[in-house]
């Protein structure tokens, strides 16, 4: 089986998504939570990289299996095994051939700047704080 993942993460304890040898990463928190549900070394394919710190909402991956768990039911079995700033929040079988890299679609980022005099301590994982005015004009240019 093909399982497609969506997942969302908080970036902040992350070095970004692909698996490296100096620091832990989205990728190889997911192939551990795989591995601990199906007993299977995978490889887990990611619609692109993130770079360090970086978050995302709906991040897509995908995987190979011979596991007997259902598709849709993976996203349950996977979220017992992830850390609470990595979240499955979909997960479905699609065909053989569907590779997230090459199959995404589109990709969206997203900037946040808090724009106020002081900072926002919820806010500053999330945000860029300036403090300053902003020259709207230069920014669209």
């Amino acid at each position: 089986m093909n399982i497609k993942l969506t997942l969302q993460y908080d970036g902040t304890n992350y070095h970004g998504w692909q698996i490296q040898k100096n620091g832990i990463t989205v990728q190889q928190t997911v192939k551990d939570a795989v591995f601990a549900v199906t007993g299977e070394e995978t490889d887990i394919n990611g619609c692109g990289r993130t770079d360090a710190g970086v978050h995302a909402e709906r991040y897509v991956c995908n995987f190979h299996t011979s596991s007997t768990i259902p598709p849709e039911r993976f996203a349950y079995a996977l979220n017992t095994r992830l850390p609470d700033d990595v979240v499955c929040v979909k997960s479905e079988g699609v065909s053989d051939d569907f590779y997230a890299n090459w199959n995404a679609k589109k990709k969206c980022y997203v900037y946040k700047i808090l724009n106020s005099p002081l900072p926002d301590a919820f806010m500053r994982r999330y945000a860029w704080h300036c403090k300053y005015p902003l020259d709207i004009d230069k920014m669209r240019h």
